[in-house]
């Protein structure tokens, strides 16, 4: 009976059953965990207050977040010094973020359940998110304009989150006048250097050149020296507030709103506050730029660099991978080298991608980038513009190593065509060109778009060919902006993987960084997953629009 079982292969069914659901579940669990601990990260979080009994009897107040709570053996309580009775098997303790680095030195410290006096959520604590030194912890105690003080008690709060607003006003136009409008001015500045050297090179610098590029050169003078006058003005407002705030144990610190991004007391907060600091803490993450050495802030230019690198990538293998594959099933004559081309783009697909990586660097960047610096950029050397690493090389590099899956579900989609649609449409007088392109790929587009998924699927992942070939801890500029050509592919840029790894193995504060580990590779997954959907739509209706001249 269990012979006859086995021989009709309903074991194997189950059991090949049992392992999908297996890897759904662990696939699923992983991702609910990454979900829950990322996306908790930007919920307020209570502040407590704790009157604490160190080891040698002295008696502090620590304020905080409880970041996590952990057990402790008998014995590792000992061997770490502490002292522990018989009475119980395990030592309750809190990773309390304590944040005021500027003031202890470290932002996150233990504290034994056992030696808390006291612990109380006072709703007067504020919590300061602050460009740099990370969360300050305490009291406000008031607010001061040129070191003198406008407000103190009950009036501080309102008066603070007034001066804020403005204050964050005058930071956007900063960053407006910086980034964009002095940033355009030095782009073009730059142009005009790099012509003048150009022009001494082809021997053309000559007294009517020399005038109208110092014509140029002046007006741009003039246009800069207006918007310093305009972003000296602005620092001047903005430079005049500050907060006065007191830490645990009584010591003060003047902070000045400048250095400030966020107020709040989520002690002190409803339901409806919290969520819309949810949700404005979300968006952040989004849209902005990252601080504190990655560790705060948002990832927008590292999405923008994920989006931009894939896109390109989809450009430059899609229509090479897809003629590789005609040419190795329409074109060439099937034998031992058809055969052998095969196995060799089956074997590129499992080769390690940092040796793509190696490659890129050496051929990509300075074999082909160097020559056209030499070539196209004479004016510009010895500082590279092509020949260093890039998001052109970054593209480029990462379509070679998806090439191979692309041409094989190619390949696979050109098979499955009947020959008998290939030989109705030569007997109607096509060419065998016109029945490729007007019948045979039409046909074929969905499995050229099931390659494209894979591609993009294994291409925005990776992280180890990307570290050799253009990606960079923090970019100071967007591979795309709106100075001519707009799009830069010579520039570095940033990227989701590589963020990750950064923070979570790169930070000099790995347990601040912690959170936003989670909340990259969850919002990584998300890239992916969107950018997958995209194609498999396409595919979707390409499939459906074909559909009826498979049957």
């Amino acid at each position: 009976m269990i012979r006859e079982w086995f021989k009709s292969g309903s074991p194997w069914i189950w059991l090949n059953a049992a392992a999908v659901s297996t890897s759904l579940i662990l696939v699923f669990g992983l991702l609910a965990m990454i979900a829950v601990r990322g996306l908790g990260h930007f919920w307020p979080a209570a502040v407590v207050e704790l009157a604490y009994q160190e080891q040698n009897g002295q008696q502090q107040t620590i304020i905080g977040e409880i970041s996590d709570t952990e057990a402790m053996s008998a014995q590792r309580a000992r061997d770490a010094g502490y002292q522990f009775s018989d009475a119980g098997d395990t030592l309750l303790q809190y990773l309390i973020k304590t944040g005021n680095r500027d003031l202890t030195g470290m932002d996150f410290r233990w504290v034994l359940a056992k030696n808390i006096l006291q612990q109380d959520y006072p709703r007067e604590i504020m919590v300061v998110e602050r460009r740099e030194w990370g969360n300050f912890y305490g009291y406000l105690a008031a607010v001061k304009e040129q070191g003198k003080v406008v407000a103190s008690g009950p009036q501080a709060w309102p008066e603070a989150q007034q001066r804020l607003e403005r204050v964050l006003r005058i930071v956007e136009q900063i960053e407006d006048l910086e980034k964009k409008q002095i940033g355009a001015i030095n782009y073009d500045l730059e142009k005009l250097r790099l012509k003048k050297k150009r022009l001494q090179l082809e021997e053309q610098w000559n007294s009517d050149t020399e005038q109208q590029l110092a014509m140029e050169k002046k007006a741009y003078e003039k246009q800069y020296a207006e918007l310093q006058t305009e972003l000296v003005d602005l620092y001047s407002q903005i430079n005049r507030d500050s907060l006065l705030a007191k830490a645990a144990g009584g010591r003060e610190l003047e902070i000045p709103l400048t250095k400030v991004v966020r107020i709040y007391q989520p002690n002190a907060m409803t339901l409806l506050d919290k969520i819309a600091h949810y949700l404005g803490k979300g968006w952040e993450f989004l849209s902005t730029d990252p601080r504190e050495a990655n560790t705060e802030g948002g990832v927008f230019p590292a999405i923008f660099g994920t989006v931009m690198m894939v896109l390109i990538m989809s450009v430059i293998v899609t229509p090479f991978g897809v003629i590789a594959a005609v040419y190795l099933r329409e074109y060439a004559k099937q034998g031992f080298v058809t055969r052998l081309i095969r196995i060799a783009v089956n074997n590129l697909a499992g080769v390690p991608s940092i040796v793509y990586g190696v490659f890129g660097l050496g051929f990509f960047v300075y074999i082909l980038g160097g020559n056209i610096d030499h070539l196209f950029f004479p004016e510009a050397l010895p500082s590279p513009t092509f020949g260093t690493p890039g998001l052109l090389w970054a593209s480029i590099t990462l379509a070679l190593l998806t090439l191979p899956v692309v041409i094989v579900s190619t390949e696979e989609g050109l098979s499955r065509i009947p020959k008998s649609i290939r030989e109705g449409s030569l007997a109607l007088g096509a060419t065998k060109l016109e029945t490729l392109w007007r019948t045979v790929l039409p046909m074929a587009s969905p499995a050229m778009m099931t390659g494209l998924i894979l591609a993009v699927a294994r291409a925005a992942g990776e992280v180890a060919p990307l570290m050799l070939v253009g990606v960079v801890k923090l970019a100071p500029t967007l591979p795309v902006d709106g100075n001519f050509p707009f799009l830069h592919l010579d520039r570095k840029f940033m990227h989701l993987g590589f963020h990750i790894y950064d923070v979570g193995f790169q930070s000099p504060n790995v347990e601040a960084a912690r959170p936003l580990v989670y909340a990259t590779s969850l919002l990584l997954v998300a890239v992916i997953i969107g950018l997958n959907l995209a194609a498999i739509s396409i595919r979707n209706r390409l499939r459906e629009k074909y559909r009826s001249l498979e049957n």
